[in-house]
């Protein structure tokens, strides 16, 4: 599955980079250069994807399935 998500890199004032994605407000890395900072994004972004996955099947997991289907969604807000 193929998701596209807005990531921001600033300067740390401690030196470094600190990552983040906007629309996942739990992800956030530091690396000690942008690639670093990418990498460990990439992982990050990885792993809340499945914890949260996790989290709502386990809520839900008592419950028929109806239909499963992937959806498209646009935003209209973008902050560029």
């Amino acid at each position: 599955m193929r998701y596209v998500f807005t990531a921001v890199f600033i300067e740390a004032e401690e030196g470094g980079i600190i990552a983040y994605v906007e629309e996942l407000p739990d992800v956030h890395v530091q690396g000690g250069t942008l690639a670093e900072a990418r990498a460990a994004l990439q992982a990050a972004i990885d792993l809340a994807l499945a914890c949260n996955r996790r989290d709502t099947w386990k809520r839900h997991a008592s419950a028929p399935v109806i239909r499963r289907e992937t959806v498209t969604v646009t935003n209209p807000s973008s902050h560029d």
